[in-house]
């Protein structure tokens, strides 16, 4: 195993599930890292591992979302590992500063939240890409300031009231996510 593997394994390990379903996606993802290239974009059955950030703004009132291009509704930042990610938790990093700007944030101890999502097909530049799920390890950020830019896949960026958020249009698992911030 690699050692960005090994990281995740006891990140996954360490982690208690909210519910039935997110037990599910542990007891996948956990599986999915016996493959042989479980973070490339390029795996497609089942899918490849994601990093996503949910941020809190200073006072814990409201969380960063983006207008993600492609599924056209309010997410957290997010995205693929790329090749050069030490880890799950630098590949988070990396799409918090590419999409809203941010740097410097260390995220809170553990993860949030698992989520399996489907993605569609997708018509790129370098081809079709088949359907396929994405493995979401989602983890925790606050923000040091209420400072955010919009960039690469994020066509806009808000802070969201926690009270809000179901207002918005986006998915139950960041509503789900967001239920375990008021915890």
């Amino acid at each position: 195993m690699s050692p960005r593997a090994d990281h995740l394994r006891a990140l996954l390990h360490a982690h208690r599930c909210a519910d039935d379903a997110e037990t599910g996606h542990k007891s996948r993802m956990l599986a999915l890292l016996d493959e042989p290239a479980p973070f490339s974009r390029h795996t497609f059955e089942p899918g490849h591992f994601t990093a996503s950030s949910f941020v809190l703004s200073p006072d814990s009132q409201s969380i960063l979302l983006i207008f993600h291009s492609k599924l056209e509704r309010w997410l957290q930042p997010g995205g693929h590992v790329d090749p050069t990610d030490e880890d799950i938790v630098a590949a988070a990093r990396r799409e918090l500063a590419e999409e809203v700007g941010l740097t410097d944030l260390a995220p809170e101890a553990g993860l949030l939240d698992l989520d399996i999502h489907l993605i569609p097909a997708l018509t790129r530049t370098s081809g079709t890409e088949p359907a396929h799920e994405h493995f979401d390890v989602r983890l925790l950020f606050r923000a040091k300031d209420d400072r955010h830019t919009a960039g690469s896949d994020a066509l806009d960026a808000m802070w969201v009231p926690l009270a809000e958020v179901n207002a918005v249009d986006s998915d139950s698992s960041v509503l789900r996510a967001v239920r375990k911030l008021g915890r």
